[in-house]
């Protein structure tokens, strides 16, 4: 409903804090899509969010803080790969099934 209100106003900035907090997957998913259909319209989107599967899939540019300190700033693809990011959020896990998808 927050992200309706906002583009009645024609923004050409949409700025969201955790907005994937609370969703459940299914949801998440279709976030992620209006997220994306939103960016298509030409909307730059600032998103502050700690579920990194829901950053990479949509995002040009990601910068990682840990603690208040930036330790990572790229494209999504070489976030995944950067090993301050691995060990603080994704673990390694996400870093072999990221390599694994490449492959």
């Amino acid at each position: 409903l927050e992200v309706t209100r906002a583009l009645a106003t024609t923004p050409c900035l949409l700025m969201l804090d955790e907005a994937m907090a609370g969703l459940n997957p299914s949801e998440r998913a279709q976030a992620v899509e209006l997220l994306r259909a939103i960016g298509q319209r030409g909307i730059t989107i600032v998103l502050v969010e700690h579920v990194m599967e829901v950053l990479m899939p949509i995002s040009d540019r990601v910068v990682v803080l840990d603690s208040g300190v930036k330790i990572a700033e790229g494209p999504p693809a070489a976030i995944v790969d950067d090993p301050a990011v691995i060990a603080a959020y994704l673990g390694d896990k996400y870093g072999k099934q990221a390599e694994a998808a490449r492959s």
